[in-house]
């Protein structure tokens, strides 16, 4: 393995370990709120999809290298689907539920829905979560 591929597997694991530490970390808090777990779309996707999707969504966060496969670019997801957003796809995709393009054949990308599903004061947030990651998905799709 080559000086770049190991900075890569780093940079990798590195997001992946902060993506699972984080709600880990939050589990031991009782007092953990939809604040401190987000519960809006945009702070969700910087929180857990940027490492490899980027801020922008185009697919060239610092994770990507690392990857086997290309990075989808997020904002041409209706494109890529004759022009209308597959809003109960991206959700599934995002949860684990089907798999998705190329990327996500060999579920490169985390699952989130257990994440996401994560009870917090007596409380299921995930669908709200999960709702919300995809309506912002949405919001980025390129006209």
């Amino acid at each position: 393995m080559n000086r770049q591929e190991r900075w890569s597997m780093l940079l990798l694991c590195l997001g992946f370990l902060s993506a699972v530490l984080l709600p880990a970390t939050q589990k031991l808090d009782k007092t953990t709120s939809p604040t401190r777990n987000p519960i809006e779309g945009a702070q969700i996707f910087r929180s857990y999809c940027a490492a490899c999707h980027g801020t922008d969504g185009r697919g060239h966060g610092p994770a990507s290298v690392a990857l086997k496969h290309a990075v989808p670019d997020l904002t041409l997801i209706s494109q890529r689907n004759g022009g209308k957003f597959p809003r109960q796809r991206v959700k599934d995709i995002i949860e684990g539920k089907e798999s998705g393009p190329l990327a996500h054949g060999n579920r490169e990308m985390p699952i989130w829905g257990p994440i996401f599903h994560d009870v917090e004061s007596d409380e299921d947030w995930g669908e709200v979560r999960l709702d919300a990651v995809t309506k912002y998905l949405e919001s980025i799709q390129q006209k």
